[in-house]
């Protein structure tokens, strides 16, 4: 018997309409898909539609004897330009066989050719927007292949001109074209008499589709005029004959068809090269893997036709692309009588009903590609494995008699753009941390993916771009920011190149520093991403390398060049003189410093030559900064021997110089530009009792656009406390509203060239709280010669114990300031001295199926009494008035737990890596493992939370049970969520509970914490562990170890093995099912 289709709650007459996103309607049914499985129905303001989500679905819906394809609402809004030219007459068809496809090559590859050029003109530091520049060059290709006809010829568009005048250099007709397309889709929406109100609207609307119609008269009108002998589309539309019928077409369909080949006909191409080149950037080994293919099969010849359908991995590229991102992501069918799916499960009517396939949910079908369905990896369509794939598992063209007519045409163009790419550029991402967002027309392709085009030369050309989007200064950003070239001409200081890879900005700001102290030392420094070095280390100065390990992976702007080094199998950097910092965190003790360390051993078996010695600091100690300034001295002097630069001592303000230009007497009206990055705080409470440590549930809307997935990050700019601020005012005697310029001699994370008011600026530029480093106290103790012989005495002693009473004690530069206020020291210098601001990242604690445009966080206030007093920097002498110090304030918590609702803040999505496992598995029937204590909560809240809503819409066979391990001080204290959620998730049989309470160990079977909750339960964790169980760990490093440790003597006593053998048995079986998250 059938079963009824499940669906979503909805609202009279409306129905599920307003449940559909209304910018990309797309992510609302993947996210349904997420929730309801494979099916579900919706009713669109009463027409009812079945959205299908399987492969075995789709396959039985193509069937064209029981279902037949139907336009979708979209579809049908378009047909008001094109009327009957989605009907494709059998004139047609000729036109695109194999030979004639072939005879296009040479337009299509002068077509590319612009494109190249126009990018190499550009040059390496100009953010180009790939997804625009495809779209004009597939516009133009289809024009020119089709009908010998140029409309906009990509070499006209020229550096120079401003970003206005690139928009009004598009051709009339595209323009027009992509504002039908829009309202199109927005008219799709809506119901009839709301369309028939919106006058406006309508004339709009109405004169797009006349500028398109107009312009293809006037290609038709033109040839009819000019005939030519070139045998193209437009010619075989004009004289061709209905084989069958002998019936040629009339004006009317030529007109039509024309339309819809310009319309489809770039629109997914442009899609699919885009979409390439995404996964291509955040997939490292594919793209080095198809630049070799290339330089191997073409190298850099001219590209021939018979290349085409000869590079293997550029297929099995193109076709991952178009199974992860179709660019016609839906399609419709209707079945022709009251059928049933899946052998009589589901029940489905005949019309007016529809079925909607959703192509891009069906081709991540996990049943047909595996649990890693969701990632990248064009090797499952090589060696037979395509071929291989059940009938109707990859469908990104259509099927059937009304599949895309076009696909050998757009095979041809891609095959070539991508060659031609490849052997001309390497290409970085403007934003490494960019994560795929979408925008929908009639097809979907990528929004706000910028890139920088590196021109492959000898030449070495670097370039910078901030390591997230929210380090970067929004004020004075532009297209085109040039690097200053170490090799310019005149200036006789010796280049040096600092290439960083960061993901929050730390290593970033190391390379600033090193960077902005070149000049002092004798050196001309250029810096940029260790990406945008790949395959052309300069030679002609000393490369320093400042990066990061993330869970023994690269930064997102350091992966191309890692991979790079890794594959090289040569000498070729015998030239290159190196040195290498590494920032990493102990806590991930299996992978420290794995990739500076990498790197390191790798430039120096390709034949580098080593400066000093590798550096290292550990992000989670309080030497961190220290480290890399104990690591500098050396460097420098190194680099002095090495090429006889000289130090200049001629440095007072530390290379930063501060002009007034406001006395702050008056108040300054400051008009801001939207921020894209800019979310919403809509909620702020706090979880736990009084007395407590305080934990806070937070809540922010999204920036327009952004999406996430449980266990994914949420990455805060935060400010610093206002009353910190305030201490550096009265220490400066400053006000906050005096208005400054800084000028540096370098490359500079501060606000250069640019007025602002100094409370700005230190709130939200640098780091107030950051313990003093040995090098802040050298600078300090040479401005205090003179000071007081007890202040140069007391800096002294704080340098020569600078463990226990300077870092043991978490004493700033500012602490040290306030309390020995006879030191000399200008603002310039003490700005100096500070860190930038960094980039904090907390684990979001919702899912996107409770709400896919607001996040929530569970976050820990850090709120501690100042250690000042046990320092010797607080001694009183020669009669100084000291203070009791203020409470030590965590800059990011204290921020947070500010916000108040409608409040904005930057902040910006992070993924969290696939490398990583951090998310749950698709297969609802393996249970999680999860173990946790206090605000290490949150990711585990996420995950729990989707799969009770999964479970709430009707998927309760699928959904295993899963445990929690959770450990906090008590019931009553800080059980988090306790009462609420986990109470109701424990009752529906989502989750099994198993507490440790630390301060009321006999409510939790006697355990105190988290690891021996799991040693008193660890059978249950044996038996979810047979089940398939998934394992994560998210807390404090401490806790992290010690659940392993007790893991592991779970497998020593169930498996009858030695402690050595048990750990080394343990880390093999747990690839691929245990993650961490680890934090202090």
């Amino acid at each position: 018997m059938s079963q009824a289709i499940p669906t979503p709650p909805s609202i009279p007459f409306l129905g599920h309409v307003t449940s559909l996103e209304k910018e990309v309607p797309l992510r609302s049914l993947i996210l349904l898909a997420n929730q309801y499985g494979e099916i579900y129905q919706l009713n669109m303001m009463g027409t009812k539609v079945v959205a299908i989500n399987t492969r075995k679905l789709l396959h039985e819906v193509s069937d064209e004897k029981r279902f037949r394809k139907t336009l979708s609402t979209l579809t049908w809004e378009v047909r008001n330009a094109v009327a009957d030219g989605f009907y494709i007459d059998r004139i047609l068809m000729p036109a695109f066989s194999t030979i004639n496809v072939r005879n296009m090559f040479d337009d299509m590859v002068d077509v590319v050719t612009q494109l190249t050029t126009k990018w190499e003109r550009f040059g390496p530091h100009y953010k180009l927007d790939p997804t625009q520049d495809f779209t004009a060059l597939t516009f133009e290709a289809i024009t020119l292949c089709a009908m010998s006809y140029r409309k906009l010829s990509l070499d006209t568009i020229t550096p120079h001109m401003t970003d206005n005048l690139l928009q009004e250099g598009v051709h009339p007709f595209a323009q027009s074209m992509a504002d039908f397309l829009v309202e199109s889709g927005n008219r799709s929406k809506r119901p009839g008499i709301v369309k028939s109100m919106m006058v406006s609207t309508n004339a709009k609307y109405e004169a797009d589709k006349n500028v398109m119609l107009k312009c293809i008269n006037d290609i038709l009108e033109d040839r009819k005029a000019n005939p030519k002998e070139k045998n193209d589309i437009l010619n075989l539309m004009l004289t061709g004959k209905d084989k069958e019928t002998g019936v040629g077409m009339s004006d009317e369909s030529i007109r039509n068809n024309m339309l819809t080949f310009l319309i489809a006909g770039h629109e997914t191409t442009s899609g699919m090269l885009s979409f390439i080149l995404y996964y291509l950037l955040k997939n490292p080994e594919a793209m080095r893997k198809l630049r070799e293919e290339v330089d191997t099969r073409i190298g850099q010849r001219a590209m021939t036709v018979d290349d085409v359908h000869k590079l293997p991995y550029l297929i099995a590229v193109m076709r991952e692309t178009l199974r992860l991102a179709p660019p016609a992501p839906l399609r419709a069918v209707t079945p022709l009588e009251d059928t049933t799916l899946d052998d009589g499960k589901w029940a489905v009517e005949k019309d007016p009903s529809k079925i909607w396939c959703n192509i891009f949910a069906i081709q991540r079908d996990p049943a047909v590609w595996g649990p890693d369905a969701e990632e990248f990896k064009p090797e499952r369509m090589l060696d037979g494995k395509f071929e291989a794939a059940p009938p109707d598992a990859w469908q990104p063209f259509g099927y059937g008699m009304r599949g895309c007519i076009g696909r050998p045409f757009a095979w041809q163009e891609v095959q070539i753009v991508m060659v031609y790419l490849m052997q001309r550029f390497d290409i970085v991402l403007h934003d490494p941390t960019y994560d795929l967002k979408l925008k929908q027309t009639l097809t979907i392709k990528p929004k706000e993916f910028y890139i920088h085009a590196i021109p492959r030369s000898d030449k070495a050309r670097i370039v910078a771009t901030p390591s997230s989007v929210l380090l970067r200064d929004h004020s004075k950003e532009v297209s085109r920011v040039p690097n200053v070239a170490a090799t310019t001409t005149g200036d006789d200081r010796k280049p040096l190149y600092v290439l960083y890879g960061s993901n929050t900005g730390t290593s970033e700001a190391f390379a600033q520093r090193i960077a902005a102290d070149a000049a002092s030392h004798g050196f001309r420094a250029s810096i940029g991403t260790l990406d945008s070095a790949v395959g052309h280390l300069p030679t002609d100065g000393a490369v320093i390398i400042v990066t990061a390990s993330f869970e023994g992976k690269p930064a997102d702007n350091a992966a191309h060049f890692v991979e790079w080094l890794s594959s090289s199998l040569t000498t070729e950097l015998a030239e290159v003189k190196y040195a290498v910092f590494g920032c990493g965190n102990r806590d991930w003790s299996a992978t420290y410093q794995r990739i500076p360390t990498l790197c390191d051993d790798l430039l120096a078996k390709r034949g580098g030559k080593r400066i000093v010695e590798r550096g290292e600091g550990d992000a989670g100690s309080a030497e961190f900064f220290d480290a890399f300034d104990t690591w500098t001295v050396g460097l420098w002097k190194a680099l002095s021997e090495m090429y006889g630069a000289t130090f200049s001592a001629d440095n007072a303000s530390l290379g930063v110089e501060v002009k007034t230009l406001d006395a702050g007497t008056g108040r300054a009206v400051i008009l801001r530009q939207p921020d894209a990055a800019l979310g919403t705080c809509v909620e702020n409470r706090v979880l736990t009792a009084p007395g407590a440590p305080v934990k806070r549930h937070i809540e922010f809307d999204l920036p327009e656009g952004a999406s996430f997935r449980a266990g994914d990050y949420l990455a805060i700019l935060p400010v610093n406390p206002a009353r910190d601020v305030a201490r550096v005012l009265s220490r400066f005697n400053l006000s906050g509203e005096q208005e400054i310029s800084i000028t540096t001699n370098g490359p500079s994370p501060l606000p250069t060239g640019r007025p602002i008011n100094i409370s700005s600026l230190l709130s939200g530029y640098v780091e107030l709280a950051q313990p003093a480093t040995t090098r802040d106290l050298r600078i300090l103790t040479e401005a205090a010669k003179t000071a007081s012989e007890s202040t140069f005495t007391a800096l002294q002693t704080l340098a020569s114990t600078y463990s226990t009473a300077v870092l043991a004690n978490r004493i700033s530069v500012l602490d040290i300031l306030e309390s020995y206020p006879d030191i000399p020291l200008p603002f310039s210098s003490f700005l100096a001295l500070l860190p930038s601001m960094r980039v904090r990242q907390y684990s979001i604690s919702s899912s996107p199926l409770f709400n896919p445009t607001r996040v929530s966080l569970t976050v820990s206030v850090l709120s501690s009494p100042s250690l000042l007093h046990s320092s010797p920097v607080t001694s009183k002498e020669q009669g100084q008035q000291h203070h009791p110090p203020p409470p030590f304030l965590g800059v990011a918590s204290t921020y947070l737990a500010s916000l108040t609702p409608s409040t904005k803040v930057q902040l910006a999505v992070r993924p969290s890596p696939a490398s990583s496992g951090f998310h749950t598995p698709t297969d609802l029937t393996l249970p999680l493992v999860m173990f946790c204590a206090g605000s290490g909560l949150a990711p585990m809240r996420g995950f729990l939370q989707e799969r009770a809503l999964q479970k709430q819409s009707g998927r309760t066979e699928e959904v295993a049970t899963s445990f929690l391990f959770f450990g906090c001080r008590s019931p009553a204290e800080d059980y988090l969520y306790g009462e609420e959620e986990l109470k109701t998730w424990k009752e529906m049989g989502v989750v099994d509970v198993r507490p440790a309470f630390s301060r009321d160990a006999a409510a939790s079977e006697g355990c105190k914490y988290v690891q021996d909750r799991v040693w008193h339960d660890r059978q249950v964790i044996v038996e979810a562990w047979s089940k398939g169980a998934k394992l994560y760990v998210c807390g404090s490093g401490k806790m992290a170890t010690a659940v392993k440790g007790t893991l592991i003597k779970i497998l020593e006593e169930n498996r009858q093995l030695d402690a050595a053998s048990a750990k080394a048995t343990f880390n093999e079986i747990i690839n691929g099912r245990f993650a961490t998250d680890v934090f202090e």
